[in-house]
């Protein structure tokens, strides 16, 4: 007798359902490892802006990433009261936003550290989306240490927001400063999967780490924020920077900016809202506490 081994089974229920399974793991072969170079804009060229500092912060098991330092007008020739940890954009430079931060903190005594991820500006290795989040809490860490007991803010726009939400979910902060955030995976599937069936959003969308998950990580955070959103954002359309705000369980403000695209720059009125909410992120967390008051009187008897 002779046996023919089949290497299908007979159904062709099952055989539809085994062709589907391979091509859906051929797929997330084929276009997972892509997300990085799908979604990470990085640029590498040598950058210093005056009035910034530059060092390494270590990090485990990887090579260390760097940070820009920058003070605000208030903190000049005085220790500050408060530090910002700035997260930066997909396609943007802690050189550029350690300033421009600094700058938006204006008469508020704050020190700001911003961050390079790995394979941005001069911080080496691939920029890999896996290598954000161990980055971001190694730069954390690194400015507690600096800090004490001194309250610690975390501020980011677009992507930058990602890495913010994962540290405030497991660290404490003072408050929050959310620009046009989005909900990464979930944006992928929903905004790009209908033209190609979430044959390719699907791979991509599993390939965003948890620790960047935003709606997982924005109901675990309570410290108040201000939360920025633009309202004619083609890059982040506002329904999902929306989501993610409504996750949120810390008190909130918001500035709207209805007429804003991604990167447009902050202009009044909303300028004069965005600093109303940053006087109000600095009354819940600086004024109101006893050791940013003893800072404070030791500066003013220097």
């Amino acid at each position: 007798m002779i046996f023919v081994v089949r290497l299908f089974p007979r159904s062709r229920k099952r055989r539809a359902t085994i062709v589907v399974v391979l091509l859906g793991y051929t797929l997330l072969m084929t276009f997972g490892g892509c997300a990085d170079r799908l979604i990470l804009y990085p640029s590498t060229g040598p950058l210093r802006l005056a009035g910034t500092d530059r060092f390494e912060v270590p990090v485990a098991g990887a090579r260390p990433v760097e940070v820009w330092v920058a003070r605000s007008e208030g903190a000049s020739g005085r220790e500050p009261e408060a530090f910002a940890l700035e997260f930066i954009g997909n396609a943007s430079r802690a050189e550029y936003m350690a300033a421009a931060a600094a700058a938006e903190w204006g008469g508020r005594p704050v020190e700001v550290w911003s961050v390079n991820y790995p394979g941005y500006g001069g911080s080496p290795g691939p920029a890999r989306l896996a290598s954000i989040a161990p980055a971001a809490l190694a730069a954390y860490d690194a400015l507690k240490s600096r800090a004490g007991t001194r309250p610690i803010f975390l501020t980011g726009q677009s992507l930058g927001t990602t890495a913010a939400l994962h540290v405030a979910a497991n660290r404490p902060v003072a408050g929050m400063v959310l620009a046009s955030p989005p909900p990464l995976r979930d944006m992928i599937l929903k905004r790009f999967g209908w033209w190609n069936l979430w044959l390719l959003a699907g791979p991509v969308a599993m390939n965003v780490p948890a620790p960047l998950d935003s709606l997982r990580n924005a109901p675990k955070v309570t410290a108040p924020a201000v939360f920025v959103l633009t309202g004619k954002d083609t890059v982040v359309p506002l329904k999902y920077q929306s989501k993610v705000a409504d996750a949120y369980r810390g008190p909130t403000r918001y500035v709207r900016r209805a007429d804003a695209e991604h990167n447009d720059l902050l202009e009044s009125p909303a300028a004069t809202e965005y600093q109303a909410a940053l006087d109000w992120l600095w009354d819940q967390a600086v004024r109101l506490s006893p050791t940013t008051a003893r800072v404070a009187a030791g500066s003013s008897e220097e």
